[in-house]
């Protein structure tokens, strides 16, 4: 990779990408291996009638949202290793720090987004799938300049709200909707997005436009742009999502027993997205 380090780093000015390239290339490859040949192979083996017999886009929908899952199981702990073995004073290099135990992290990060972005572009549905991929997939790449990489480190725990929400989903799918274990999950889908998407999330939003705002003529004009709208967009829908998702649980167990509502999309993962459109708005995945 010798004269792609050198275009990343001297090119691209990713001056702190180069020693985690192989780490990123292997997390996409592993991310398609799941995709591709892990979850179909043995979903169709433990799920016969809700994964073997389903059309074409509905087996991708459910590897997609396995592939989701093994990044969250990965991500959020990885990146809470991070944020607690911070060294004393990290937090006063919010905007061009940077911790080495990071990279291997936002290369994880990184491979899952090309991964997603990649199939949002084979298996299309939607333009706005794949901008989401590819927004997510170019700020954790660019956090290798470095460049708030103290805060980008702390929008990965957003994924823990994932987690849930793929758990309700397969719950859905596996005939358990309504179910006292589905409820429980939903209580804590609601929590982990309230507290670490709202919460959390909100402050460490406020907290980095107070770092941006200083340093913005220190760094490119589309690095001040990219992050400071991808932020505030991002926390904007958290909000809207939030709202949507305890209306739709209220609707699903205080519905008719038998009746079936599916969870309107509450997280910024391309894959929940995908899977979710292709089954309320019928012009998507199916």
């Amino acid at each position: 990779m010798g004269f792609l380090a050198r275009f990343v780093s001297d090119v691209l000015g990713l001056t702190k990408l180069p020693p985690h390239l192989p780490t990123l290339a292997y997390a996409f490859l592993g991310f398609l291996a799941v995709h591709q040949l892990i979850a179909p192979y043995f979903s169709a083996r433990w799920f016969p009638d809700a994964y073997a017999s389903k059309s074409r886009r509905s087996r991708n929908n459910w590897s997609i949202h396995v592939v989701s899952q093994v990044h969250t199981v990965i991500i959020v702990p990885l990146s809470l290793w991070v944020i607690l073995k911070e060294e004393p004073g990290r937090d006063q290099e919010r905007a061009f720090g940077w911790d080495d135990r990071a990279g291997p992290v936002f290369a994880i990060a990184s491979g899952y987004f090309l991964w997603d972005t990649l199939d949002a572009i084979i298996n299309f549905t939607d333009l706005g799938f794949v901008i989401h991929g590819a927004a997510c997939f170019t700020i954790y790449i660019m956090s290798y300049r470095p460049f708030v990489q103290y805060y980008a480190i702390r929008c990965l725990l957003w994924e823990a709200s994932t987690f849930f929400l793929n758990i309700h989903w397969f719950l859905d799918k596996t005939n358990r909707t309504g179910t006292t274990f589905q409820f429980a999950n939903g209580i804590m889908l609601l929590l982990t997005f309230f507290g670490v998407r709202l919460l959390y999330g909100g402050s460490v939003c406020l907290q980095f436009f107070f770092t941006l705002f200083p340093v913005r003529t220190q760094v490119p004009l589309f690095y001040t742009v990219t992050y400071g709208a991808s932020n505030f967009i991002l926390q904007g829908l958290n909000w809207v999502w939030f709202t949507k998702m305890i209306a739709a649980l209220r609707k699903r167990f205080e519905s008719p027993a038998g009746e079936t509502t599916k969870l309107v999309n509450g997280t910024s993962s391309n894959a929940d997205q995908r899977s979710q459109a292709a089954e309320e708005g019928g012009i998507h995945r199916a």
